[in-house]
């Protein structure tokens, strides 16, 4: 067996793990309404924050740049359209194009 697949498979386990200790730790206890409500919150703010430092980041230092323009555009164009496929397309050529330029 290769080392990425013994990876694989040690990665499988380990989430198995996480995912039981949940519910093994409640013993069918629902979770209060206070706890889901801030929950509701963790899967938003971490596409924020994984937006936020792909669209700033360059390597190991912050700037900004045909990235961080295409992401802008892509949040308007959602803002303005609720499309998601024209967000992307905007994004992407306007990405595209002052890479090309630049």
């Amino acid at each position: 067996m290769s080392s990425a697949w013994a990876l694989v498979g040690g990665c499988a386990v380990v989430t198995a793990m996480i995912k039981g200790a949940g519910p093994l730790a409640l013993g069918g206890r629902r979770l209060p309404a206070w706890f889901i409500s801030i929950i509701a919150f963790l899967a938003p703010a971490l596409l924020a924050a994984l937006v936020a430092t792909h669209a700033l980041a360059s390597g190991r230092h912050l700037a900004i740049g045909a990235n961080t323009v295409g992401v802008l555009a892509g949040g308007v164009v959602m803002w303005r359209t609720r499309s998601v496929a024209w967000c992307v397309i905007a994004a992407a050529a306007l990405t595209a194009l002052l890479r090309a330029l630049g």
